[in-house]
């Protein structure tokens, strides 16, 4: 039993920091995010090119975490038999499909995964008059993907694909060592994704631009403005996607890119790409080496507090 198809695309990751007011004017007026609503210490934002009412909440709190990861679905009755699958497999659920009160409305579930993230899956969710990017304008289009820190990447990939029918696009190891797993819910390379770390946490969020003049735009503005560049500009070979990594305001790390390929579900075969071959991590060849000092960089803050699933 899976639920393959159900999900059809990402919605919005939720954050939570407590430097919330640097973090909102961050994305506000750095990153080029929207904000539609807001909430005394909630903030919600949207890309300017997406029918999403939001992509990015930003919560304050005490401490750093990662408060919820939002998919979306065709039609309630998809909500209702994912439901019905998730409970049968012995998934805890925060709570059953029902109204929700978060702007846009929609009907939706949420559930814990294995590690204890809250996930949400919504339909009937009121888009937004969103509207085309102009030439040279560099703000995000959409949220491309969001991936996530796990310490039992195996178990965890697994969990999505059984429980919510995601399928795998491909793997990137280190010598024998696999390190990272690109998830899709729709012709998207990936929507989603896994990389093995110390603990689990967020490790990073995608942002599409229209274009790679406007990549490296953003890219160029958020070096001028003297914000750390993690990683780049390159494109990488899983995805064929441009890439340029930052760290926000509160050492999360935020990624603008752009092209991510589509694929052809009835012809695609996962790869392992070894990244050994630098080809495999920038076929460009113009970001700076990627190594593990860098890679640390992004394994964050542990998402304290999560709920732990029992085995399922």
């Amino acid at each position: 039993m899976n639920a393959t198809g159900l999900i059809t695309h990402l919605r919005h990751v939720d954050i939570a920091m407590p430097n919330f007011s640097e973090q909102r004017t961050f994305y506000l007026e750095t990153w080029g995010l929207t904000e539609t609503a807001n909430d005394s210490d909630v903030s919600f934002l949207a890309a300017e090119g997406s029918p999403e009412l939001y992509v990015v909440r930003l919560r304050k709190d005490v401490r750093k975490r990662t408060d919820l990861i939002a998919f979306g679905a065709a039609r309630p009755a998809d909500v209702d038999a994912l439901t019905e699958r998730l409970i049968a497999q012995g998934v805890t659920l925060v709570h059953e499909p029902r109204a929700l009160d978060t702007p846009g409305g929609g009907y939706g579930v949420r559930f814990f995964d294995n590690e204890g993230r809250v996930v949400e899956v919504s339909a009937d969710v009121t888009v937004r008059a969103h509207r085309r990017i102009e030439e040279r304008e560099s703000v995000p289009v959409r949220l491309s993907h969001v991936l996530m820190n796990t310490p039992t990447p195996e178990v965890t990939v697994r969990w999505y694909i059984e429980k919510l029918g995601f399928r795998l696009s491909d793997t990137m190891r280190i010598g024998d060592r696999e390190i990272m797993w690109f998830l899709r819910c729709n012709t998207f390379h990936h929507s989603f994704g896994f990389v093995r770390g110390p603990h689990a946490a967020f490790h990073h969020a995608s942002f599409e631009m229209r274009g790679v003049d406007e990549f490296m735009r953003g890219t160029g503005r958020l070096r001028r403005l003297g914000f750390e560049r993690l990683w780049g500009p390159g494109r990488h070979r899983a995805g064929d996607n441009s890439f340029s990594y930052f760290l926000d305001r509160a050492g999360n790390t935020v990624e603008y890119t752009t092209e991510l390929e589509i694929i052809d579900e009835d012809t695609w075969h996962p790869h392992i790409y070894d990244l050994t071959d630098p080809a495999n991590a920038d076929q460009w060849g113009t970001a700076n080496e990627m190594n593990e000092s860098i890679a640390a960089r992004s394994h964050n803050d542990v998402d304290r507090g999560l709920f732990i699933a029992p085995p399922v």
